[in-house]
């Protein structure tokens, strides 16, 4: 093995590590990106890119790309579930005078993921290798060598840096022995996809909805899927005494559909998957020549679709950083501040604003429940108090404040 490369090591072909990757190369630094599954994975996860996303997606020349197979959404409304009234619509185009995106797209992370890789992955700077798994990282004087397992068998190689986007149980960070703070939801979630059209049984959704009930709150969010008429996704949580197979079986999934929007007939399920849900962060996104971004970095609950695009403007911040280290132009300090501004991102903005939504959803107190929903329903009816919550809801906020890190 070479004893000096410029080669950039990221481990996960996500979004995060697929955008990392990309970022990287379009600034002259050849990649490699180990992925354990055997082919894109086409995991029902995150599907809502914010507009803070998309400029910096416009920026690498995939926005345009991805706009005309993906839903396009300005709106997202508050509902009270135990009322049937909506609380609350949040409507982008207000924003249209400060951003280039006044609204979000519905565009499932794995659509993303597949997009980068076919139309620029597996060149010789970038190089995506699939059935490849991370199983040992050790500093040298000049880089970093790493140690993994393919189908031909145990290999090595070196590269100038490693990237963690290996998901919340990060290989990476548990190699690097970085604490991963924070606490686990004693619920689960549940989250069903249906293509029935749900707006047939109740008009007034949205494309992002987010349903207040202090028994069972819900999201109800429309995704393109795999068909024409698009997929409802239903998201739940589930009691820590109920099972996962009571959970998942069939007439337990209709029960739930059909006590949250009745309707004639039987619903038709394309998925169902129950998960646990964390809020957890990084003690640091960088030691040493492994740094962390994405989900191996933050973890936390759905509420607000804010986990893969806080990712990516992790990638994003790096790739800033590491090209200039790389290139000799700065001190490998910088990293450090990498460290220090996504975590600061992470911890006051994605985590704070998740857990404020749960909160939000979930609250069983009959006054503070009112005085929540009314100050929110006020929040929305004034232009500048919307235009506010919008601009933090999106994280705008949050890349401006850290920013000023320094």
């Amino acid at each position: 093995m070479p004893n000096k490369t410029t080669r950039v090591l990221v481990v996960g072909a996500g979004p995060v590590g697929m955008v990392c990757a990309l970022a990287l190369n379009r600034r002259g630094i050849p990649v490699t990106v180990l992925e354990s599954e055997p082919a894109p994975v086409q995991d029902q996860r995150a599907a809502t890119i914010h507009p803070s996303t998309l400029e910096m997606l416009d920026d690498l020349g995939i926005t345009e790309k991805i706009r005309p197979h993906s839903l396009l959404s300005s709106t997202y409304r508050f509902h009270d579930r135990t009322t049937g009234d909506v609380v609350a619509e949040f409507d982008l185009g207000r924003l249209e005078d400060e951003i280039r995106f006044p609204y979000v797209l519905q565009y499932e992370q794995y659509k993303l993921t597949a997009a980068i890789a076919a139309e620029y992955a597996n060149e010789s700077d970038f190089d995506v290798r699939f059935s490849h798994t991370l199983t040992g990282l050790t500093e040298t004087a000049d880089g970093i060598e790493v140690e993994y397992t393919s189908p031909a068998g145990t290999e090595r190689m070196a590269a100038a840096y490693v990237v963690g986007c290996d998901g919340g149980r990060s290989t990476v960070r548990k190699l690097a022995g970085i604490e991963f703070e924070g606490f686990t939801y004693p619920e689960r979630f549940i989250k069903i996809a249906t293509s029935f059209d749900l707006k047939t049984v109740k008009p007034e959704l949205a494309f992002r909805n987010y349903f207040s009930d202090p028994n069972e709150w819900a999201n109800v969010f429309k995704v393109r899927g795999e068909a024409p008429g698009g997929l409802w996704r239903v998201i739940l949580p589930i009691g820590h005494d109920e099972d996962d197979a009571t959970a998942l079986s069939p007439a337990r999934v209709e029960e739930r559909l059909q006590k949250f929007l009745p309707k004639t007939g039987p619903y038709h399920v394309e998925y169902r998957n129950v998960y646990g849900v964390n809020q957890r962060v990084a003690a640091t996104f960088r030691q040493g020549r492994i740094l962390l971004a994405g989900d191996s970095a933050h973890v936390n609950n759905p509420i607000g679709g804010m986990g893969m695009n806080g990712g990516i403007h992790d990638a994003i911040n790096l790739t800033d950083k590491l090209t200039k280290v790389i290139a000799g132009e700065a001190d490998d300090d910088l990293l450090d501040l990498y460290s220090r501004q996504r975590r600061h991102a992470a911890v006051n903005y994605v985590q704070a604003q998740t857990i404020a939504n749960k909160r939000l959803l979930e609250q069983r107190d009959p006054e503070v429940r009112r005085q929540n929903l009314d100050e929110l329903r006020r929040t929305a009816e004034k232009f500048d108090t919307a235009r506010a919550y919008m601009r933090r809801a999106a994280l705008f906020d949050s890349l401006q404040d850290a920013a000023a890190i320094t």
